[in-house]
């Protein structure tokens, strides 16, 4: 049986975990400096408390780092300095080159490093996401058993650190870029009275996101989350000698949602938001 810790259970961190809970893993977070909100989630899935990050360390093969992107470096170092010596999966939205620092920062440990990318929605009865892995072989295969025949979709890559997190951006790079692109387009047709007409243009392509305006305030919702991940994109591009431009746009746009967080919004206050600009 594996010990799997969790950094930190939001949305996306505590049902992943919760679906290791299927393959007989014994799954703890620590509560120490979390809100309520984490707690809530944590008592909802079943999660075990540690004490502290000591505790963890000493007691999980396996940690995994779901955290803001922002924040990767800082919870790697924070395992790092506790001597934890078994799988460290990074599974947040970071640059390869930030996943490459990120290893360096465990290399004295002797962990084994796992480049990770969660793509699809937190799983669910419904909902099957797909968690790509990179890195040594052996870690990809005990990393894959944890989510066996779970909602969890296990897929090992080969090239080692940076492949899946690049995935990840490459695709974040689009999905999330379409979602802001929509916004804009549906706000400058409402702000001219054509919501109406735009919409009638995008029903007939049933691939749009234009289509699919009950969307917008979720990712008004989620912007504070996006925005940083966009700024990951524009890095990685960067790294790859591409342009950023659109990247950058996106995150200045999500950026205009940040007060929003996790709050449940109006389409009409979401699309008003867009007016406005961050220190307003």
């Amino acid at each position: 049986m594996t010990t799997l810790g969790i950094l930190h259970p939001g949305s996306m961190g505590a049902a992943v975990a919760a679906q290791a809970k299927r393959t007989g893993a014994t799954v703890l977070w620590c509560p120490e400096g979390r809100s309520g909100a984490s707690k809530k989630r944590a008592r909802r899935y079943g999660l075990a408390a540690a004490t502290d990050l000591s505790e963890m360390s000493q007691r999980c093969e396996v940690i995994l780092s779901l955290c803001p992107p922002a924040n990767a470096e800082e919870v790697a170092a924070a395992v790092a300095a506790e001597s934890f010596s078994g799988v460290y999966v990074d599974g947040n939205a970071i640059s390869p080159a930030r996943m490459a620092r990120i290893s360096a920062i465990m290399l004295p440990t002797g962990a084994a490093v796992v480049d990770g990318s969660v793509i699809g929605s937190p799983p669910s009865e419904s909902k099957t996401p797909r968690l790509y892995l990179s890195g040594p072989e052996s870690a990809l295969v005990a990393v894959a058993h944890l989510f066996e025949d779970t909602a969890v979709e296990p897929h090992l890559l080969a090239g080692g650190i940076g492949k899946a997190s690049a995935l990840k951006l490459a695709y974040s790079s689009y999905q999330k870029t379409s979602r802001a692109l929509a916004a804009i387009a549906y706000a400058l047709a409402s702000d001219h009275g054509l919501q109406d007409e735009l919409l009638d243009i995008a029903t007939g392509r049933t691939t749009s996101y234009l289509a699919e305006t009950a969307y917008i305030p979720k990712v008004a919702a989620r912007a504070w989350r996006w925005a940083p991940e966009m700024r990951e994109v524009a890095d990685a591009l960067d790294e790859a000698s591409l342009p950023t431009e659109l990247a950058e746009a996106a995150a200045s746009v999500m950026e205009r949602w940040v007060d929003s967080r996790d709050e449940p919004l109006e389409l009409s206050e979401a699309l008003a938001q867009l007016h406005k600009l961050p220190q307003d």
